[in-house]
C-alpha cells in the first residue's frame, strides 16, 4: 500500500491542448474536475459558439456560469474577452484558473481588464449589472439553480448582449428553454446533437420579460434557509441554500451516522465534505474541550456550515473550502467522520470517494477512526480495505450503511 503515491496521482493536474474551430485552448484537469477523462457536450457546445462570436472590442467582458474544467472562457479568452468565470467546486474552479493562466495570450491584452475566476455559486456581489456583453450557462442539474443563474446572467448582460445556455435534455435544457423565453422576451435553438442542446437569447431591454423570475430571495448571497433539526442526539438550526446537498431536509444518511459515530471529549475530529454542517457540529457537541474542523469542495456548503456553527454557539469549529483535504495538508486527528459525494456531474465516479478514504487515512493519527456512511451498494469497503487493511462495520441497514476502520501505522 502506498498512500503518498495515491494521494498525489489524484492531484496530479494534466494539461492538455484542445481545438475549437480556428482558437486552440489549454485546457486543465484532473480527478474530481467535470468531464475529466472525457468530453462535455454541452460545454463543447458552448465553446464553439463563443468561437464564432467575436467581441467588438478587445477586453470586452464576458461572463461563464458553471466554468467546469475552463474550456469556454478559455475560448472566450482566446477570441478576444475578458472572461469572468464562475464555479461552486472547488477542483473546478482551480481547472479554470489553471486553463485561463496556460491558455493566455503574451501581452495581446496589455491594458485590458483582466481575467477573472471565482469560487462561488452566487454572481451578485462580484460582477456590476449590465458590464458584460456574453454570458454562457453550463447548467446545473436542479431547477432552482438554472434559474438562479439566467436571472444573474441577465443581470449581468449589458443591453445587445448575448446569453448562451446549454445542457442535457435530462439536466433540465427544455424548461432552460422556456425560462430563457421568459426573461429575455424570446430564445433560439443554436445547436441540438447527442442529448444536448445549445439555446441562446439577447436582452433587448433593461427590464426583464417575467420580472416575477427576478424576485427570489436566493439571488442575495446572505439568504439561507434555517431548519431545527435533531442528530446524533443533539438539536440545533442546519442553515442552508440551494444546490447544497440535502439543502431542504436533514440527509437520512447523515442521521444514521451522527447516531453512531464515537467521538471522546478532546479528540479532534475532521468532517470531510461537510455539506451544511451537520456531521461537524453534532462532533463540536461531543467534542467540547476538542477541535472540528469541516472541509467541504462547495462553495455555498462552506458558508453554510459556518452559519451552521455559529447558530449552534460552536466557538471550537473551523471550516475550510478544499478540495479533499488539500486545505489541511498538514495536520492530522483522531477521527474522520464522511458521508462523501459518489457523484460528478450525473454519473458515478469512484474516483472522489477513492480519494476521500486514502485522505483521511493520511489525515488520521495512529490509532485514528474513520467513520463513513454510504449508500449500501457502493463498492466502498474494497477501497477502505485496500488503504486501512480492514474494515469495520458499524451499520448496515437496508439503504446505508457505516463502515470504517483504524490507522494501524
Amino acid at each position: 500500500m502506498n498512500t503518498r503515491s495515491e494521494i498525489s496521482a489524484y492531484d496530479t493536474w494534466q494539461v492538455g491542448r484542445v481545438p475549437v474551430m480556428d482558437a486552440v485552448v489549454a485546457v486543465a484537469s484532473k480527478p474530481g474536475v467535470m468531464a475529466h477523462g472525457g468530453a462535455d457536450a454541452p460545454a463543447g457546445m458552448l465553446a464553439e459558439a463563443v468561437a464564432a462570436r467575436l467581441p467588438s472590442a478587445v477586453g470586452v467582458r464576458s461572463l461563464h456560469l458553471g466554468s467546469g474544467n475552463g474550456l469556454v472562457p478559455a475560448v472566450a479568452q482566446a477570441v478576444g474577452f475578458a472572461p469572468l468565470a464562475f464555479d461552486r467546486y472547488a477542483a473546478n474552479a482551480e481547472a479554470t484558473r489553471r486553463s485561463l493562466l496556460a491558455s493566455a495570450p503574451q501581452g495581446e491584452h496589455d491594458g485590458h481588464p483582466a481575467p477573472a475566476v471565482f469560487h462561488a455559486a452566487c454572481v451578485n456581489p462580484h460582477v456590476e449589472a449590465g458590464s458584460c456583453e456574453l454570458a454562457t450557462i453550463r447548467i446545473p442539474t436542479d431547477k432552482l439553480g438554472v434559474q438562479l443563474a439566467v436571472v444573474e446572467a441577465f443581470r449581468a448582460l449589458a443591453v445587445g448582449g448575448r446569453c448562451l445556455l446549454a445542457g442535457a435534455n435530462d439536466e433540465g435544457a427544455k424548461p432552460a428553454a422556456r425560462l430563457l423565453e421568459q426573461l429575455f422576451g424570446a430564445a433560439r435553438l443554436e445547436n441540438q446533437h447527442s442529448g444536448c442542446r445549445l439555446l441562446s437569447a439577447v436582452k433587448m431591454r433593461e427590464a426583464p420579460g417575467d420580472a416575477a423570475l427576478t424576485h427570489i430571495r436566493w439571488l442575495d448571497g446572505d439568504a439561507f434557509s434555517e431548519q431545527p433539526v435533531v442528530a446524533g442526539g443533539t438539536s440545533f438550526v442546519l442553515a442552508t441554500r440551494p444546490g447544497v446537498f440535502s439543502w431542504e431536509h436533514l440527509d437520512e444518511a447523515s442521521g444514521i451516522l451522527a447516531d453512531l459515530m464515537r467521538v471522546d471529549d478532546g479528540e479532534s475530529v475532521l468532517d470531510l465534505g461537510c455539506g451544511a454542517g451537520v456531521l461537524g457540529v453534532v462532533a463540536a457537541r461531543l467534542t467540547p474541550t476538542g477541535s472540528v474542523c469541516m472541509l467541504d469542495a462547495d462553495a455555498d456548503a462552506i458558508r453554510c456550515a459556518q452559519r451552521t456553527a455559529r447558530l449552534a454557539e460552536c466557538s471550537n469549529v473551523d471550516v475550510r473550502a478544499s478540495d479533499v483535504c488539500r486545505a489541511v495538508a498538514e495536520r492530522t486527528f483522531d477521527v474522520v467522520v464522511s458521508n462523501p459525494p459518489f457523484h460528478l456531474g450525473k454519473g458515478t465516479d469512484l474516483a472522489i470517494p477513492r480519494a476521500f478514504i486514502e485522505q483521511a487515512h493520511a489525515r488520521l493519527h495512529r490509532g485514528g477512526r474513520l467513520y463513513l456512511v454510504a449508500n449500501r451498494t457502493l463498492p466502498y469497503e474494497r477501497l477502505i480495505a485496500e488503504v486501512f487493511g480492514e474494515v469495520r462495520t458499524a451499520h448496515d441497514g437496508r439503504r446505508f450503511k457505516v463502515i470504517g476502520g483504524v490507522r494501524r501505522a
